[in-house]
C-alpha cells in the first residue's frame, strides 16, 4: 500500500511538473518541443524501480555524508555493543538480511538518523539521553522502520525527479547519468527537513512492534520521547531534532491511542540496565564533568 501510495504521488508530481515545464510559450500556453515525452517515461521508471542493492548503494553514500559532518564516537566497546543491539532488533523486522550497520557519531546534539538500505546513526547525544537498553531498543526500531518501509527512498526518489525536471527534460543525451547522480548524490536538505509526519508517526507505530518482537519493552520508546516532553525544544542540541519531527507530545499521543493496553503484559521487559551501562559509562562520565 505504501508503495502504491509512493508511486500515485510520484506520478501525480510528474504531471504537475510537466504542465510547468511545457508552459513555455506566452500566457503560459503549451510548448511540446521543451519535452522528450521518451526521456521522461524512462526516468519515471527509474525513479520507481530501484533494486536493493541500488537502495544500499544510495545509503552508503547518504551516511558518507552524514558522516562527513559527524564521524563515529572513537568507543569501540560501545560502537560494538550499539551494533549487537541493533541487530537483533532489525533482525525481528519485514527485511532482516539487509545489511545492517549501527553506529555512534560523535556530535552532543538529540537525534537519530537511518539511510537506505540498512545504516542507523545514533548521535552521543541521543545515547546520553537513553537510560536503558529498552529505550535504546525503541529508537532503533524507529530508525529501522524508516528503513523497511523506505521512507527516506521514496522522498529522495522524488527530491531527485523534481530535480531532473527543474533542469529542463528535453535533452535526452546524459539523463541517465543525472538520474543516478540524483539518487546517489548528496541529500543533506531532507536530512535537515525531515520526512512526512506520517512517515514518522508509523515508525513510532511499528517501532515499539518490532522492539516487542526482540524481547523489549515495548514502552522504551514512549519512555524516551517523555523524557523529550520534558526538555526545553529551544536548546540547540534539539534544535535539529525538533525541526525534522512532529512534537514529542504528539507522537506520544498518537502511540498512546495505538498502543491502548496491548502491550501492557510486555512491559519490563529485556531492560538489561546493567550491559546497557557499562557500554555507556564512559559517554555518561564525560557528561558529568
Amino acid at each position: 500500500m505504501n508503495r502504491l501510495r509512493g508511486q500515485a504521488a510520484l506520478m501525480v508530481l510528474a504531471m504537475a511538473l510537466l504542465v510547468t515545464a511545457c508552459a513555455g510559450g506566452k500566457g503560459g500556453s503549451f510548448n511540446m518541443q521543451n519535452i522528450d515525452i521518451g526521456q521522461l517515461a524512462q526516468n519515471l521508471r527509474g525513479l520507481r524501480a530501484v533494486s536493493e542493492s541500488e537502495e544500499i548503494e544510495i545509503g552508503n553514500g547518504v551516511s558518507e555524508t552524514l558522516l562527513g559532518a559527524r564521524p563515529l564516537e572513537k568507543d569501540d566497546e560501545l560502537q560494538h555493543y550499539v551494533n549487537v543491539v541493533g541487530l537483533w532488533v532489525a533482525r525481528q523486522s519485514e527485511r532482516p538480511d539487509l545489511p545492517w550497520h549501527f553506529g555512534v557519531s560523535d556530535s552532543d546534539a538529540i537525534n537519530a538518523f537511518a539511510a537506505p538500505g540498512g545504516n542507523v546513526i545514533i548521535t552521543r547525544g541521543m545515547m546520553r539521553l537513553l537510560r536503558n537498553e529498552s529505550e535504546l531498543a525503541g529508537v532503533i526500531g524507529h530508525e529501522v522502520v524508516h528503513v523497511v518501509n523506505k521512507h527516506h527512498l521514496s522522498a529522495i526518489q522524488k527530491n531527485a525527479f523534481i530535480g531532473l525536471l527543474g533542469q529542463g527534460v528535453s535533452a535526452a543525451s546524459g539523463r541517465n547519468q543525472q538520474l543516478v547522480n540524483a539518487l546517489i548524490g548528496p541529500t543533506k536538505e531532507l536530512y535537515a527537513r525531515g520526512l512526512d509526519k506520517s512517515d514518522e508517526f508509523e515508525a513510532d507505530r511499528m517501532g515499539v512492534v518490532i522492539a516487542a518482537r526482540a524481547g523489549y519493552d515495548p514502552w522504551g520508546l514512549p519512555a524516551s520521547l517523555q523524557t523529550l516532553a520534558g526538555m526545553k525544544p529551544d536548546g540547540s542540541q534539539l534544535a535539529l531534532l525538533f525541526k525534522t519531527h512532529p512534537a514529542p507530545g504528539a507522537r506520544l499521543e498518537k502511540l498512546s491511542l495505538a498502543m491502548g493496553t496491548s502491550f501492557d503484559q510486555l512491559a519490563g521487559g529485556g531492560q538489561s540496565s546493567d550491559r546497557f551501562t557499562r557500554a555507556t559509562q564512559r559517554l555518561k562520565v564525560a557528561d558529568a564533568r
